[in-house]
């Protein structure tokens, strides 16, 4: 099976259905952090129409989760920050890109959205996930939006362990220390979810 993983340069899905026998690539703006020759450097829409029979994308999510859409309004006067709109609208338009491809089996990944997101978008997620359902012990809702997709079964559930934890232990990706990597590290897909995909739908 021909699988685009959109929006990656680690390579963990990608490397997931590629480990299964697929010939799974990936495709980002930023070169893959393995170097791998699997990979499509660029602007991955560009890419959509050709042939793929799975579509796996993480467009950024940084004008759509519901954690920013305090930035929406400008917190002096309660006026609308314009340029954020115009880049939520921007982000709303790549999602819709992927939501809509030409690629029969499709699964887009985001985290929550808030309402004026959820609104561009037109419909709600398929299904919620989370990490300990894969047997990681953290907690980071994951919306799919899935057509031509079942819904993911969790593998390993983790949940009474993990909430055994402390709130920042299992929250860890919430809290990770500022930093110019932060947002890479915290958008990477958990190698349990990655490895259900290439399982469940590979």
């Amino acid at each position: 099976m021909r699988v685009l993983v959109a929006c990656e340069s680690s390579g963990t899905v990608r490397e997931a259905f590629r480990a299964r026998g697929h010939d799974a690539w990936s495709a980002d703006l930023l070169p893959a952090d393995d170097g791998s020759e699997f990979h499509l450097l660029g602007d991955a829409t560009s890419h959509l129409g050709k042939g793929w029979d799975l579509l796996i994308a993480h467009p950024p999510c940084t004008y759509l989760a519901n954690s920013g859409v305090q930035w929406l309004y400008n917190k002096k006067d309660g006026t609308r920050n314009e340029a954020r709109w115009d880049a939520m609208k921007g982000g709303a338009d790549l999602f819709l890109a992927f939501l809509n491809a030409p690629i029969p089996r499709r699964c887009i990944e985001n985290p929550i959205q808030h309402k004026h997101a959820k609104a561009l978008i037109g419909r709600r997620q398929t299904q919620t996930i989370q990490p300990w359902m894969f047997g990681h012990k953290e907690c980071k809702a994951t919306c799919l939006w899935l057509d031509g997709l079942p819904p993911l079964v969790p593998t390993t559930d983790l949940k009474e362990e993990t909430f055994a934890l402390p709130y920042t232990e299992r929250s860890r990706m919430h809290w990770q220390a500022p930093g110019p990597n932060r947002w890479k590290v915290r958008s990477k897909t958990y190698e349990g979810i990655a490895r259900a995909m290439a399982e469940q739908w590979g």
